[in-house]
């Protein structure tokens, strides 16, 4: 399965945002741009290049591949209503989000490599596609097998020190380590410090 593997925190500096949580630390320290001519970049960036940004930077914080994020970008502009807010909304609808989402894992990155493993069952059924679009309705728990390992039998210290935001659609029960999907993420609900409207004017060119 193709994946992105470089580095999280170098992606973080090269976005001027957090696409993980121990880039928060990092980039306290160690600000701006990677490289060593990146100091000398100091010209205001034209309309395509903040678009390209922007993109790029939800692109990364999801954790999706150019070719990923373009096929949704479609999928959104097919749809009915505003294609920026319909995209966050795909988005958010990933299995990989949706179990970070529902804090049994402290990434995204986490959240993908548990349902690539074959941790969680969807409705019954074992599942190892990060990339599967839920609905209102569906039912994920963890694997009785899965349960029994150090992640999960830990879980309670892994994210003792997150904070899981409560969310509209979605019912999660830790304990249990069950996930419910009772209705469709907001656009308030998705992550903050977006402006989606530049990246529909990215693909509109």
């Amino acid at each position: 399965m193709a994946r992105d593997r470089s580095p999280i925190v170098k992606q973080s500096r090269r976005e001027g945002y957090a696409l993980h949580v121990k880039a928060h630390k990092i980039m306290a320290k160690k600000s701006g741009i990677p490289g060593v001519h990146a100091h000398g970049r100091q010209n205001k960036p034209s309309l395509y290049a903040t678009q390209l940004r922007e993109k790029q930077k939800v692109r990364r914080t999801y954790g999706l591949l150019e070719k990923q994020f373009a096929r949704l970008m479609k999928d959104a502009d097919r749809a009915e209503g505003k294609s920026g807010e319909i995209l966050l909304q795909l988005l958010e609808r990933r299995l990989d989000n949706v179990i970070y989402r529902a804090g049994l894992s402290v990434s995204r990155r986490g959240a993908r490599q548990l349902v690539t493993h074959g941790h969680f069952m969807l409705n019954g059924r074992r599942v190892d596609i990060p990339s599967i679009r839920v609905k209102v309705g569906d039912e994920i728990t963890v694997r009785a097998k899965s349960t029994k390992s150090d992640y999960f039998t830990h879980l309670d210290d892994v994210i003792k020190n997150t904070s899981q935001l409560s969310l509209s659609w979605l019912k999660s029960d830790v304990k249990k380590m069950t996930v419910t999907i009772t209705g469709l993420p907001t656009r308030e609900e998705a992550e903050p410090d977006i402006n989606e409207q530049l990246i529909v004017e990215y693909y509109s060119r």
